[in-house]
């Protein structure tokens, strides 16, 4: 009997709890304010408190098709949260939001020649048809750079505006559409990602070195490439590296070109260095002939420890030409290396450095280490050192049962 009675309650309850929200869904839908809206989420939470806490009838395991009357209540509570927070708004500080990515747009965009103009416009008539809602007090200016600038300043100010969703839902529905039409204006705007790499490399006036003859070769970017070679024009190689990526031949000609240019190249220095730093051993051999000390720093990770003797190689070689006092200590390090070709490579890069501290840690070398062709090197270094030191500490090894050795100490004694 007692069962009966609870499935009764059930019932009552689970017709109440329907009927509840069906009361919230009326007021839902007569709400015309913020403080109404705040009123029916408050009925929500009462109801969903409640829910929670019922007791309500489990669907038949037996039946696939039987309803679960707690999911279905569910169900109805979570649509009815979505209706409320879809009638909210719309906010001033969603606008400022919309505006503050916009600003960012501007600034970081990769705009054509084009799209700068076509930007700065866009920010132009947002501040137009903002201004017919709230003052905003500024000016997109010339440039993308004074337009994102303007747009920064406007999302403050919206942000600060103290703008009622209620009382001035107006303006605020003004400042929405006004913002999206920022957005879509620039979206419109050209980026250099709008253009095929071909319609890039035009636009910067890549293919201007060609004439009509050497034009119809193919590819065209090759001729042109090769004529910025041998006009030791950096730039437009870096902008073409930039966007050829995707060739490796082309890539690889332009890497080339960079290396025989040495310190000609200095303009492509941060493209360079930025390769090197993931240990490619090509803009590494570049950065030595470059010369350029900013370098040197980056380079001497790649010398630490016994990995990897090919990169240890060129790196040492690349460092010794570009002459740091700084890289001294750590080029000496390497005269210990488990690797007798790694070994020899550093004596010479010190050699190649000419600082006098490096005199000892050679002369060690030259009287210690077991393979000739070490040693060989470290006279030679001793040599190219040129002070009176170097030279006799050298020179003392005419001698010497290695020939290589020996004929490198005759040149340092002057026999």
């Amino acid at each position: 009997m007692s069962n009966g009675d609870d499935d009764g309650e059930d019932a009552a309850l689970d017709v109440t709890l329907d009927s509840r929200l069906d009361d919230a869904a009326e007021a839902l839908e007569a709400a015309t304010t913020e403080s109404a809206l705040d009123d029916v989420e408050a009925t929500l939470d009462e109801i969903e408190s409640d829910l929670e806490d019922a007791e309500l009838p489990e669907p038949d395991e037996d039946d696939e098709d039987a309803d679960d009357p707690r999911e279905q209540l569910e169900s109805r509570l979570s649509e009815l949260r979505d209706d409320l927070e879809d009638q909210r708004g719309p906010y001033v500080e969603d606008v400022a939001e919309t505006v503050d990515s916009a600003s960012s747009t501007v600034a970081d965009s990769e705009w054509t020649d084009d799209g700068e103009g076509e930007a700065v416009a866009a920010v132009e008539s947002f501040l137009d048809a903002a201004g017919e809602h709230y003052d905003l007090d500024a000016d997109a200016g010339d440039t993308p750079e004074s337009a994102s600038d303007a747009l920064a300043d406007a999302a403050t100010a919206l942000e600060t505006s103290g703008l009622d969703p209620d009382e001035d839902a107006d303006a605020i529905a003004g400042l929405v559409e006004a913002a999206a039409a920022l957005e879509d204006d620039l979206d419109a705007a050209e980026t250099w990602d709008d253009l095929t790499v071909q319609e890039q490399l035009d636009a910067r006036g890549f293919y201007d070195v060609l004439d009509n003859e050497n034009r119809k070769d193919f590819p065209p970017e090759w001729s042109a490439l090769k004529i910025y070679a041998k006009q030791g024009e950096v730039e437009p190689m870096l902008f073409a590296l930039g966007k050829l990526d995707d060739s490796e031949f082309m890539e690889e000609y332009v890497l080339d070109q960079f290396l025989h240019m040495g310190s000609e190249a200095t303009d492509a220095f941060d493209e360079l260095h930025q390769r090197a730093q993931k240990r490619d051993k090509l803009p590494i051999r570049i950065l030595g002939k470059m010369g350029d000390e900013r370098a040197a720093d980056t380079l001497h990770d790649f010398i630490e420890g016994d990995g990897d003797p090919a990169l240890q190689k060129v790196t040492l070689r690349a460092l010794g030409e570009i002459g740091s006092a700084d890289s001294v200590q750590p080029v000496a390090n390497r005269l210990v290396a488990e690797d007798d070709e790694v070994r020899s490579v550093a004596a010479r890069a010190l050699g190649l450095l000419g600082d006098t501290r490096a005199i000892e840690p050679l002369a060690d070398v030259l009287g210690e280490d077991d393979v000739d062709s070490v040693r060989a090197s470290a006279a030679w270094a001793l040599r190219q050192i040129g002070t009176a030191r170097a030279l006799d500490v050298a020179g003392e090894y005419t001698d010497d049962e290695a020939y290589l050795v020996q004929a490198e100490a005759e040149k340092a004694a002057g026999v």
